[in-house]
This record gives C-alpha cells, structure tokens and sequence, in this order.
C-alpha cells in the first residue's frame, strides 16, 4: 500500500470515532435536556458516523490498483460513498425541519432543561469538529480524495450546528422559547446547503466533469515544447484522486515519424512536470503549415508512397507552377504497371497543389538493390585511380583517395572518396565530381556506376 493511500485510510479511521464519540455525547445531553436542536445534531452526527465508516471502506477500495475490469482504477468509488452521503444528509434536514416546524406551530414537544453537561458536550463537540475539519481539509487537498473531502464538509458542518445548537440553548435559557426550534431550523439549512455542495462536486466527478483549469494547464504545457504547432483536442476527467485525460497535438507533416515520437515524449514529460498526478495520453496529427514549399510538399507525398523521386524541377510560368521529376519503378513490373503507377503519383499532386498545376513524370528502372560481384584485378583498380587523379588536377576536388572497384554482370561499380572545401555550395560539388566521374567513364566504358564521396578538406 502506497503511502498516500495509508494517509487516507488512517483519516478516514480517525474520523470514525471521533464521530462515534460525539454523537454518544450529543445524543445524552440532548435527551437529558430536552433540546431538539441538540438531538438533531446528534442524528446528524450519528449519520456523519455512518458516513464515515462508508469513507472508510471506499477509500481502502479506491486505493486497489487498475485490473482488468477498472482501466482507470477504483477511484470513483469514493464519489459514489460521497453521493450517499449526500442522500443521507438531505434526508436528515428534512426530518429536521418538520420537527422544528411542528414546535413552532404549538404542538406539545416538552421544555428544554440545558445544563452544564449540554453546554460542556457542545463546546468540546465545536473544538472537535474544527480540529477533524481543518485535518481532513488539507488531506483531502493533498490527496484529491472525494471521499475526505466529504468528510471534511460534514464536520465543518457540525460546527456551525453545534454553534447554532449553543445559541439557541442560550436563547431558551433566557426566555426566548422558539431560540431552540429555530436553531433546529439553522442547523437543518445547513446540512442541506453542504449536502448540496457535496452533491454537486460529486456529480461533477461522476459526469466526467473537466477539473477546473486542467485542460489549460495541460495546454500550455503542450505548447511550450519546440515543434508543436498546435493542440487539437484536450479531455481531462476525475477519476478518485488522479486525473485521466488525452490531448492531440498538431506537428508538421513534412516531418519524418522518428521527430514526430520525441516530440510526442517530450510533451509527456511537460505534462508531469505541469500535472504530476495526472495520466495523459498524447497522440499526434500531422498539419500542413502555410510556409511550405512546393519541393517539401511533392517530396512528402512521394514519401507516403514509398517512391523514389529524384530531379525534382519545379518552375512557375505566367503564374503557373510546373513540376517534373524523374521517378524510380522497379524495372521488372510492365510499362503499364509503371505507367499507373505515375498516373497515381501526379494526381495526388494534383489533388494537394491544385488542377492547374502541371505534373511530368519521367519513368526509370530502378536499380536492383543487391548485386553479386568480385573485386577488379589490382591493375585496372590502379589505373581508374590515376584517372581519377589526372581528371581532379586543377578542379575543386583534391586527395583522391580510398578508390575500389568491384566488377559484376552489369560490368564495374567504382567507388572512391575525394576531399572538397568546405565553404562550397551543395550544386558546386556535385558539378565538380559528375564532371570527374564523366571524364573517367570515357576512358573506361566497363565502368556502368561510378560513386564518388565528398569530404572536407582539413
């Protein structure tokens, strides 16, 4: 048993006989003196015993953990002992006031003897009541327990009626005949005004009401972590002392799911941090954002089909877009096959970017994935690599070096590194090397693919 749970529990015990205890002492000194505001706090106190015997057992039930028929644990048992409680405060206010009402309009109810041992009962029955309810008050808040809280309203209840109970003693004493039926009268509209605040809090929790300021807390948390553009939806509900919920935020769809999970962690963890005793489960949905490109746009969309695109133009003639780019089949399929397969890809475009947008495919085969093949006799590696050196003298790629070739039925893949500045462009380096790999495929015809890798001069 975890310690938030014992704490509950042994309040919930404490208040068992401090119930018990008062309600002996109102009930005697109520009878001995007659007083039927004195009585009726005893019967609400005997009922507030019995409530807190029923906060007992649905705090040692509530503290059981998730099984296979509760998910979401047993934490709302104590709302449903709250709303008990909250029928068997009602009930007794009502009986209250059609007693008091029946000594207010004559009818015979005996004369009110208050002593020491009524006014003693009360004054220790008032001390008792702040003590318990200013202790299951801040329980209550620490643990997010229904179920104390309850027990906290039923006691600070008690109070105020054994107050009113001691002023209309008072009263009764002096003369003022009525001082104890309209004590009655006060202590019935209390029972009912904290029956009505108990039962509305506890209807709250049972119709899933959100807790006040969670879904923005819970939101603002969100936001704050880089790379969520948005939230979509957030749904908190009370569940005994622990709050269940679920948001979906928005991320960019351009990027790629393995962001998208830390995002998704990192929003978790937010969370806690702003709500600690709160489960939420973060789902993402992906949004298009109004800054992107029309490459980012025909990239995604290929990648959501698992196509390999490459030579991506796009230009934009007298206000309309055009777009063509090679795109990648496996050379096995039929031309039909393939040309669907294109047909399918420009009309997603199409359908992202507009009718008026111009889409040209252009159909390779794509290259096998694996080949089998030996490596090239030591000369010929030796002779592509002083090519490879001759060619490079006085372009931008320097230190060719790291040169393999391997030979399989297509003929030679050649592969090699080289080293480039550094504050190059992307276009310039690439040019520099297309160049160096067409000079040497001239002198080589064998060669059929020609790799070259590109690092920094240091």
């Amino acid at each position: 048993m975890s310690d938030l749970a014992k704490r509950k529990e042994s309040a919930a015990l404490a208040s068992i006989f401090a119930s018990a205890a008062l309600t002996i002492g109102k009930l005697v000194a109520g009878l001995l003196s007659g007083s039927l505001a004195l009585i009726s706090e005893a019967g609400h106190s005997l009922l507030d015993t019995g409530a807190t015997i029923l906060t007992y057992y649905a705090v040692k039930i509530a503290g059981k953990p998730a099984d296979d028929e509760h998910h979401y644990g047993h934490g709302k048992v104590e709302a449903v002992a709250a709303l008990c409680e909250t029928g068997l405060l009602i009930a007794l206010a009502v009986a209250v006031v059609i007693e008091a009402v029946r000594r207010l309009t004559g009818h015979e109810a005996g004369a009110v003897d208050a002593n020491w041992l009524t006014y003693s009962v009360l004054v220790v029955a008032i001390t008792v009541d702040f003590i318990r309810w200013r202790s299951l008050k801040k329980i209550a808040a620490e643990t997010r327990s229904d179920a104390l809280a309850a027990d906290a309203l039923h006691f600070s209840s008690d109070m105020v009626g054994s107050f009113l109970v001691l002023l209309g003693l008072i009263a009764t004493t002096f003369g003022f005949k009525q001082g104890d039926a309209l004590a009655a009268i006060g202590v019935a509209t209390f029972i009912a005004i904290a029956g009505y605040r108990l039962g509305r809090q506890t209807i709250e929790t049972l119709i899933d009401m959100a807790p006040e300021g969670y879904a923005e807390r819970v939101r603002a948390a969100a936001l704050q972590v880089p790379g969520v553009v948005g939230v979509d939806t957030v749904r908190v509900r009370n569940v005994g002392s622990h709050v269940f919920g679920e948001i979906a935020i928005a991320v960019p769809r351009t990027i790629p799911i393995e962001k998208a999970i830390p995002i998704k962690d990192a929003v978790s963890a937010a969370i806690r941090e702003a709500a600690p005793e709160a489960t939420i489960t973060v789902t993402a949905n992906p949004r298009a954002l109004d800054n992107e490109t029309v490459l980012e746009r025909v990239l995604l969309i290929a990648a959501r089909r698992k196509l390999a695109i490459h030579h991506l133009t796009i230009q934009e003639i007298d206000g309309i877009k055009s777009v063509s780019l090679d795109l990648e089949i496996d050379g096995r399929l039929s031309h039909g096959q393939a040309h669907e397969i294109a047909s399918q890809l420009e009309a997603a475009i199409r359908e992202e970017m507009g009718p008026d947008i111009e889409v040209e495919t252009h159909i390779e085969p794509m290259e096998p994935n694996e080949l089998s093949g030996t490596e090239a006799p030591l000369d010929t590696t030796q002779a592509i690599a002083a090519s490879l050196e001759r060619h490079a003298s006085g372009s931008p790629v320097n230190n060719v070096h790291n040169v393999r070739a391997r030979r399989n039925a297509a003929g030679l893949v050649v592969n090699y590194h080289c080293r480039v500045d550094p504050t190059l462009t992307v276009e310039d380096v690439h040019a520099a090397v297309d160049a160096l790999d067409r000079k040497v495929r001239a002198e080589f015809p064998a060669i059929t693919r020609i790799v070259g890798h590109a690092d920094l001069n240091r």
